[in-house]
């Protein structure tokens, strides 16, 4: 057995042997990052201008923002597996609208975006602590990279699948509503059987007023504006890398377009893979700054009038996003472990973040004329998320305040 390999089985193992189910979870979750490579293609479908397209990012992603705190407060007295079971539900309702009655309009569209990211949000405020829950003692951040990982395999069948039903068979992209459909009907299934282990001795009941309590916390607030800023820039580049090819290069988006977005993806799951391996050798904190510096280096490439560069650095953009977010969320968990559910409510809402940087990335395209100049909003909010990791390397090496 190769090392890789290994160290790769010694992750699995220090999960608890029935967490099949919150992987799978992870799996549907990926399936609402489809609202990326929809602006492109309701775009092209809809005659709609950058800004009216990127209104499918701020609809998928608002739920966020209205449902996180509260369904956070919610499994607080329910459960974990029942919030997962339900945010599998909407997200099922969503997709079976267009599978059922078809998607001749965009209000149509819109209205299953929106059920796709109300069950997304759910399954994020449950899934998220879940990890922790089936993870041995330090493993969090490794593990919560693992399950990301196979969010990302969701995320790239957003792209993937309407090329491959256009290119091998002629078929519509509207195919992938019911590819989605059946996926998430088995995970609905399957977490039925989930088996959760209590709460640990000395866990806070979270309220509306204790989530919004941490806030005053500089350095909570300060994680909980990273996941809002970085989430808002992986939408922009899922949503803006088939538009910039588009009007960079008279690139089609249905049949070649989104293969740009599906590069994306695949070094996001390549990335998050190989995350979950390098943690068992590096520390989160350094692993945090070092992965922010690539992706830096990736955002500068779209910024050069070429599309070979552009090519690499939609890659690297990719592989250096891949872990910001499971690193962000588990530091934080894993500095309050006691108030988990207060601090995944916040943190998940912060998600609502991917509604509205792409609007703003989208207005500056409108007015500079520029889809490639829209990604200066982006870049600005992964420098942003390079000084929080730098904030969290120093306070590794010194006590917090």
């Amino acid at each position: 057995m190769s090392e890789t390999a290994a160290v790769q089985n010694r992750a699995m193992s220090s999960s608890h042997p029935r967490a099949a189910p919150v992987f799978l979870a992870f799996l549907a979750m990926g399936f609402g990052d489809a609202t990326g490579p929809f602006v492109g293609l309701a775009r092209q479908q809809f005659n709609l201008s950058n800004f009216t397209a990127q209104l499918i990012a701020l609809t998928g992603f608002i739920m966020f923002g209205v449902l996180s705190v509260p369904m956070g407060v919610y499994q607080d007295r329910k459960s974990k597996k029942f919030v997962l079971i339900l945010g599998l539900a909407i997200m099922l309702g969503g997709v079976l609208i267009p599978t059922l009655f078809g998607l001749a309009d965009f209000p149509v569209l819109l209205l299953t975006v929106l059920l796709l990211g109300a069950g997304a949000a759910v399954l994020q405020v449950a899934g998220n602590p879940l990890v922790r829950d089936v993870s041995q003692e330090g493993n969090y951040s490794r593990n919560l990279s693992l399950a990301q990982f196979v969010k990302a395999i969701g995320s790239l069948s957003g792209p993937l699948i309407p090329v491959i039903a256009a290119q091998a068979f002629g078929l519509s992209w509207h195919v992938v509503f019911p590819v989605f459909s059946i996926a998430i009907a088995i995970t609905l299934i399957s977490a039925t059987a989930l088996k959760v282990r209590a709460a640990p001795p000395g866990a806070e009941s979270a309220t509306l007023r204790s989530c919004l309590a941490l806030l005053k916390d500089s350095y909570i607030g300060m994680m909980v504006l990273g996941i809002f800023v970085y989430v808002g820039a992986e939408v922009c580049l899922s949503s803006g890398i088939p538009l910039y090819l588009k009007d960079r290069f008279g690139v089609d988006i249905a049949r070649i377009g989104l293969l740009g977005t599906g590069l994306f993806f695949a070094a996001l799951t390549i990335g998050r893979f190989s995350g979950s391996v390098v943690l068992s050798w590096i520390k989160p904190k350094p692993f945090f700054v070092s992965t922010c510096l690539l992706s830096i280096a990736g955002l500068a490439g779209l910024l050069v009038p070429s599309e070979r560069i552009a090519v690499v650095g939609f890659f690297l953009a990719g592989l250096g996003f891949a872990n910001i977010f499971p690193l962000i969320f588990s530091i934080t968990v894993d500095s309050l472990p006691e108030q988990a559910n207060a601090l995944s409510g916040l943190m998940v809402t912060a998600i609502v973040g991917g509604a509205f940087l792409p609007l703003l990335m989208g207005k500056v395209a409108d007015a500079l004329h520029s889809t490639q100049a829209g990604f200066v909003v982006p870049l600005a909010a992964i420098l942003f998320i390079t000084w929080t990791a730098i904030v969290n390397l120093r306070r590794q090496t010194s006590p917090a305040p």
